[in-house]
């Protein structure tokens, strides 16, 4: 009964390289994505609404 759960070196070496390329490959690049675009519409959004265009004033 309690070999079921049991996974040889090979699948589990297999498993731990797919999880590897599905975050290197995927998971990584969108959150860059993501966080670069969010932290650049927050910045965009602050200058519409609050600070003003960047430059001189006066």
């Amino acid at each position: 009964m309690s070999d079921v759960n049991k996974i040889d070196g090979a699948e589990e070496r297999s498993l731990e390289w797919k999880s590897f390329l599905i975050i290197a490959v995927l998971l990584f690049p969108v959150l860059s994505v993501a966080l670069v675009g969010g932290y650049g519409f927050i910045v965009w959004m602050l200058q519409v609404f609050v600070f003003g265009p960047p430059g001189a004033h006066g």
